[in-house]
């Protein structure tokens, strides 16, 4: 690509960032113009990059220039676009290959802010700073912010003293301009990823430091406190510092300080008053504020040490069990989720009753973890609450039932999973035919067996009838052998097409039964006419032959 068409190109870009720079200003965020605005925006750095890596601009007073050309040039005091960015110390804007659409976004928000409004505390440098943008980068003359900040009230100085007219005042402020100018070329000093990422990570872990020194002095008090009005104080003082800690995604600092409080509250040579005020606390820690923050923490992609999940559950009660039910249904990440419905088997266990209110939730998917969560306990008090929720309307949240219905057993699991039998989706009739084989007991068998010689039968599916055999060879005694036999051997005049579906699955199924014993009655149907018969028989004896 020419020189010429990047110059080109790099006009383009400045002129669509000003259009959207004033849209943003006019339309909210879901009008078609401000999406449309973006998008077209968004186009062009793409289009550009295909050719470049990186598009840097310099910044001067009046003008930006790209690889020492013009692209764009105002000389009005009001609505200049360099100036804007000139004022406030900015002298060179740089987008890398690979920007995302969102970084772009918020870029052209912060620029698209009033910052003439009384209202504005921060300059847009420090807007840039605290966005933490990865694929933009600024070069910032730091003179101008510091020392030179006060380059406008010297112009206006020098107005007042000369009483001059509106050419002597744009003169002042031009010459306060020219001084800051000759004393800043060789202070440029770009504030790249690393230098911010250090300052953050300093004042990160100085923050941490004097937390835990704050809770190391709240423990301290709680020995020197002597009445009731004192603990509630030190109560607020510990809510306070440990919704501060969580909100901060110090888990592991959050786990230390269960950790003392346990310690506290069991250790018998402390009053009970102590003891009380330890245990209160620890509540508190597993209340909907602090376990919302867990979830708002994990969902943010925080990578946490499941050691220090698993001991912080240690120190939770019964209580924290609806907490954590209101979070699963809103966080976004599998990271968050799989603690969250990890932390409800472990607690679950501490009272069903609670967990079971989940299977009321009008939200499917939450309704599919509770009964996913029930089964991982495996508390056969569970079947009560989970025979209320096999007629829900989702076929998801129905197979998940049948299945730990099956696993779990209990009195009332054979008739439900007999009337699934006869469900009109098909999904939740293999699912039932599935736990019905699984559960093994002599009563699964019947209801397979019965539901095998019923006359409708035949008129299933070949796929479905297939599944039925297959799962009545979960029994392998001569009853099954010889329902089995009977099939294969059955002939009809009329339905014959079905009837070789029943006769091939019946085939099918002996394979499975390991009795060679069949195999001369099986080599006599292997020339059969039918297809499908044949195949199916075919296949068992190779099984049988080869022991399979």
């Amino acid at each position: 690509m020419q020189v010429s068409e990047d110059i080109r190109k790099a006009k383009d870009i400045i002129q669509v960032i000003l259009k959207s720079r004033k849209i943003l200003r006019m339309y909210p965020e879901n009008n078609p113009m401000y999406i449309n605005t973006l998008q077209e925006n968004y186009g062009k750095l793409k289009d550009y990059f295909f050719y470049k890596d990186e598009l840097t601009l310099a910044i001067k007073q009046n003008e930006i220039l790209y690889e020492g050309e013009q692209v764009y040039h105002s000389a009005e005091k009001e609505d200049n676009f360099a100036l804007f960015f000139f004022k406030d110390g900015l002298r060179e804007i740089s987008f890398k290959k690979g920007l995302p659409a969102d970084e772009l976004e918020a870029f052209i928000k912060i620029i698209s802010l009033d910052f003439n409004r009384d209202v504005m505390d921060d300059d847009i440098v420090t807007l840039f700073w605290e966005r933490d943008f990865q694929k933009i980068q600024y070069v910032v003359d730091e003179l101008i912010l510091s020392d030179d900040e006060e380059y406008e009230e010297k112009a206006v100085q020098e107005v007042k003293e000369k009483a001059a007219t509106d050419d002597d005042i744009l003169r002042a402020y031009e010459e306060a301009f020219r001084e800051t100018e000759q004393v800043k070329d060789a202070s440029i000093v770009p504030l790249v990823d690393k230098d911010l990422q250090m300052l953050l990570k300093e004042l990160d872990e100085d923050s941490a430091d004097k937390t835990t020194k704050l809770f190391d002095i709240l423990f301290e008090i709680i020995h020197l406190s002597e009445n009731r009005e004192d603990y509630e104080d030190l109560a607020d003082f510990f809510r306070n510092a440990i919704e501060f800690t969580t909100g901060r995604g110090d888990l592991y600092l959050l786990n230390v300080i269960m950790g003392r409080l346990h310690e506290v509250a069991e250790n018998r040579d402390f009053s009970e008053e102590i003891r009380t005020f330890a245990r209160r606390v620890m509540l508190f820690a597993g209340s909907e504020p602090i376990i919302t923050l867990i979830g708002e923490v994990l969902d943010g992609g925080q990578e946490t040490d499941e050691k220090v999940l698993d001991d912080f559950l240690k120190h939770l009660e019964r209580s924290s069990i609806v907490p954590f039910m209101k979070i699963l249904g809103e966080l976004k990440s599998i990271h968050a989720r799989k603690f969250v419905i990890d932390a409800l088997i472990f607690l679950g266990n501490k009272d069903i009753a609670i967990l079971a209110k989940g299977l009321s939730d009008t939200r499917w998917y939450v309704v599919r973890n509770i009964i996913y969560i029930l089964r991982k306990i495996g508390d056969k008090r569970a079947v009560d609450y989970l025979l209320k929720t096999v007629k829900h309307g989702d076929v998801r949240v129905k197979k998940e039932v049948i299945r730990t219905l099956g696993e779990l057993g209990g009195a009332g699991v054979l008739q439900a999973l007999r009337d699934c039998l006869d469900d009109a989706d098909a999904q939740v009739r293999s699912s039932a035919l599935k736990s019905l084989s699984n559960m093994g007991s002599e009563a699964a068998k019947r209801i397979i067996l019965n539901k095998i010689n019923d006359k409708p039968f035949k008129a299933k599916e070949f796929e479905e009838k297939k599944e039925f055999f297959e799962a009545i060879t979960r029994w392998k005694d001569d009853e099954v052998y010889n329902l089995l036999i009977s099939a294969l051997k059955q002939n009809v005049l009329f339905g014959r097409a079905k009837n070789y579906e029943v006769r091939a699955c019946a085939a099918f199924a002996l394979g499975f039964m390991g009795r060679r014993e069949c195999l001369p009655l099986l080599q006599k149907y292997r020339g059969d006419g039918n297809k499908l018969f044949r195949e199916a028989v075919v296949g068992a004896t190779r099984r049988l032959e080869h022991g399979q």
